[in-house]
């Protein structure tokens, strides 16, 4: 009786205990595009530019409340400035910018999270006009009592000049004096999703 009992109490340790070395599969939550929203900052000698870009699609993968993967991608043809310039809009559809006509959309896609709890750093890759170069930054993911997840990045950091777009930059361009646009720009991102 005793070896019965032993019996079962070892293969109950090992189900426990694989179940956590073998936690559940992540589920993958649909960004809902409608409730999530993207803005962008450019900044310049003579002062800045700031307005929205619309999100095409996008999933998290969250396993029990970690994050551990997503893919978004970006409408690049839905720029649209504050001061709602047709000519800025214009020009950063333009090739000498993103070229949205050629490159219509953008992707991210996260390869690492790292942190505990709601604070989290963000890795991935950034494709922007066909090339992919790595970048990381600060965000809060929150699993709300709804069901929903949302996630906040409030400054990400981007250089464009790695992604082949020199326009008005000093890197590239000596001679442009008060011209000249920073080479990095800023996105905010807020996002809404549901399984």
């Amino acid at each position: 009786m005793k070896s019965k009992i032993n019996a079962v109490l070892l293969l109950v340790a090992v189900v426990a205990l694989s179940a956590f070395k073998n936690p559940g599969k992540p589920v993958t939550y649909t960004v809902d595009a409608a409730k999530s929203n993207i803005t962008w900052l450019g900044k310049k000698v003579t002062g800045s530019h700031n307005g929205t870009i619309s999100l095409k699609s996008g999933s998290l993968n969250i396993n029990g409340k970690n994050v551990t993967g997503g893919t978004f991608v970006i409408d690049m043809t839905s720029i649209k400035d504050a001061d709602g310039s047709e000519k800025l809009e214009g020009h950063l559809k333009a090739d000498d910018f993103f070229g949205s006509a050629k490159f219509p959309t953008s992707t991210f896609v996260i390869t690492k999270v790292t942190g505990s709890g709601a604070n989290v750093n963000v890795s991935g890759n950034l494709t922007i006009k066909g090339i992919t170069k790595p970048l990381s930054f600060p965000a809060t993911v929150t699993l709300n009592e709804d069901g929903t997840a949302s996630a906040l990045a409030g400054k990400i950091t981007v250089d464009r000049t790695k992604y082949d777009i020199r326009y008005g930059s000093k890197s590239f361009f000596d001679s442009i004096g008060d011209k000249a646009i920073d080479d990095n720009f800023e996105i905010g991102v807020k996002l809404t999703a549901k399984k």
